[in-house]
């Protein structure tokens, strides 16, 4: 039998003094949650930017303003087009002077829309694009209306008005007053909620108003039940 004393030991065979041992590596430190950029504030309304200082005011808007004094709030300028902002309280004697006015003559009332900025204390800017087919040119007028804020409407001086204002009291519930036929044109007269306003939420009209949709959808099917009895 062979002696194993006489065999030396390989060097990896033989035990690592205490002094030599490598200590534990430290645990990785877990990474930091990825920040985040802080949340953009809502915007608060359009910029309405001046008009350049080498661009001159149409005519028509300067006999406006002598004709009524406060009626222009501001005049902006934006990629060719012409804005006047005015008074809510003002719009229908706007509308008038700038149908009958010779140097304006707004003969037409091409679209009435608005936009939403929940944000703001006066939240909708009405805007109504007006066309005069005898000198060929346009202009916006602006008025801005808080919620529930009424305002004239604009169909005594241009009747096509009448059903632009209706989509605009539908969609957004701005409170048009003196108009002859204001009610829903798109959606059904029952319907809760204005859908183009910023607030109005996604699931429809059951979220706005009732805690439960299905409360909504009995109520309008016990209303046309009614109907048929």
């Amino acid at each position: 039998m062979a002696d194993d004393s006489t065999n030396p030991r390989e060097p990896s065979d033989l035990p690592t003094p205490p002094d030599q041992v490598a200590a534990p590596k430290p645990a990785a430190k877990p990474a930091a949650p990825a920040e985040h950029p802080p949340k953009a504030a809502a915007p608060g309304g359009p910029p309405d930017p001046p008009p350049p200082a080498d661009r001159t005011p149409p005519a028509f808007i300067g006999s406006l303003q002598s004709a009524i004094p406060g009626a222009v709030a501001q005049i902006s300028y934006w990629v060719g087009d012409w804005t006047i902002i005015v008074p809510a309280a003002k719009i229908l004697e706007v509308a008038r002077h700038l149908r009958d006015a010779p140097d304006a003559a707004f003969d037409m009332c091409s679209n009435v829309t608005a936009t939403d900025w929940p944000p703001r204390a006066e939240r909708f800017d009405l805007i109504y694009c007006l066309y005069s087919t005898r000198h060929r040119h346009r202009v916006r007028v602006k008025a801005k209306v808080a919620e529930n804020q009424p305002i004239a409407s604009v169909t005594p001086v241009w009747p096509a008005a009448n059903w632009l204002e209706r989509e605009v009291f539908d969609m957004f519930g701005v409170n048009f007053t003196g108009h002859p036929d204001r009610r829903r044109i798109l959606m059904p007269e029952d319907w809760q909620g204005y859908p183009q306003r910023k607030d109005y939420p996604l699931e429809g009209p059951g979220e706005l108003l009732m805690e439960n949709p299905l409360d909504w959808l009995k109520l309008k099917q016990a209303r046309d039940e009614a109907d048929i009895e």
